[in-house]
C-alpha cells in the first residue's frame, strides 16, 4: 500500500532531524575535510548524514538520490516517477567555515515537480517545510516532538506560515555567500539601473530560498553551478509561498529527476515581487 503524502512529510521532517544529530556531533569536533572529484568539500558529517537519511527513508520504498549517495545515473531511475532528492548537509564551505549557514535538506519528486520539501537549519534549529496544495510553513526544530497531528489543517497551530512579512521597501537581492561571481556583479549592476537602490544578503544554503519563502527579499539570481538536490526542497517551500524558480534560459520553471542532475542557470522569485 502506498503511503500517503502526509506521512512521507513526516517521515522526511524526522529524518532530518535525526541526521542533524550526526551533523553536529561531526561539528563540534576539530573534523577533516576531504575534496571530491569536482573539488568541492565534503567531511565525515555529509556521509554520516547521508547514511542516517537513506536509512530514515527506506520504508516509504521510493529510491532516494542523495548528494553522497551512489544512484546518480539516471538508468537507475529513469522508471521512477517519485524519488527522494537529498541534499544531507547542504553548504559544506559554511559548514567547514562554522559559520552555521549550513541545512539539510530533502525533496520528494513526482512528475518532475517537487511536491514536498524538507529544510532544516540545525545550528539556528529553524525548520522550514512544504507539501503541495498546503502552503509552507516555518517552526523551531524542537518543537517537532509536541507534534500530535500532521494533518494539514492542524498545522498552524503549530508553525507559522510563510511568507512572514511583506517584502522589504528596498529592492532586495539575496546572493551566494561562497559564490560570488562576475555575472552576479554584473547582474545587480543592471538591477541598479532600474531601482533607486538595491540592497543585498549574502547567505550560504538553501536558505536563500527559504529567505525568499519568508518575504525578507524579492529575488535570488543564480549563475554558478547548482544541483538538483541544492535546490528541490526549497523550491517547494518557495512555490508554496507563492514563489517560483524559473530558468534564466527559456524562463520556464526548473524540473527534477532530468537525465543530468545540474541545474540550469536561474532566477527565483518572492511570490509577493511585482
Amino acid at each position: 500500500m502506498a503511503i500517503d503524502n502526509y506521512t512521507l512529510l513526516q517521515m522526511a521532517v524526522h529524518a532530518a532531524m535525526n541526521a542533524a544529530v550526526d551533523v553536529m556531533a561531526v561539528y563540534d569536533t576539530d573534523f577533516s575535510v576531504e575534496l571530491k572529484a569536482d573539488f568541492s568539500p565534503v567531511t565525515l558529517a555529509d556521509q554520516k548524514a547521508s547514511q542516517c537519511i537513506e536509512a530514515c527513508l527506506a520504508a516509504s520504498g521510493i529510491k532516494v538520490v542523495s548528494e553522497e549517495g551512489d544512484a546518480h545515473d539516471f538508468a537507475s531511475r529513469s522508471g521512477s516517477h517519485r524519488i527522494w532528492l537529498v541534499d544531507p548537509v547542504d553548504g559544506t564551505k559554511e559548514f567547514v567555515k562554522r559559520n552555521g549557514e549550513f541545512t539539510i535538506n530533502i525533496a520528494l519528486i513526482e512528475n518532475g515537480s517537487p511536491v514536498l520539501g524538507v529544510i532544516y537549519a540545525p545550528v539556528s534549529d529553524d525548520l522550514y517545510f512544504a507539501r503541495k496544495g498546503y502552503g509552507s510553513w516555518k517552526l523551531k526544530g524542537r518543537e517537532v516532538s509536541l507534534i500530535p497531528d500532521w494533518q494539514p489543517d492542524m498545522w498552524s497551530s503549530f508553525a507559522i506560515r510563510l511568507p512572514l512579512q511583506e517584502l522589504p521597501s528596498v529592492y532586495t537581492v539575496v546572493a551566494s555567500r561562497s559564490h560570488p561571481g562576475l555575472a552576479l556583479k554584473t547582474y545587480i549592476g543592471q538591477l541598479e539601473t532600474k531601482n533607486e537602490k538595491i540592497n543585498t544578503i549574502h547567505k550560504g544554503s538553501s536558505l536563500k530560498l527559504c529567505l525568499l519563502a519568508e518575504g525578507c527579499a524579492h529575488e535570488y539570481p543564480r549563475f554558478g553551478k547548482t544541483m538538483e538536490w541544492d535546490t528541490a526542497a526549497g523550491h517547494c517551500i518557495l512555490k508554496e509561498s507563492g514563489g517560483n524558480i524559473y530558468r534564466l534560459d527559456t524562463k520556464e520553471t526548473l524540473i527534477y529527476n532530468k537525465t543530468d542532475l545540474l541545474n540550469p542557470e536561474f532566477i527565483a522569485v518572492s511570490g509577493q515581487r511585482k
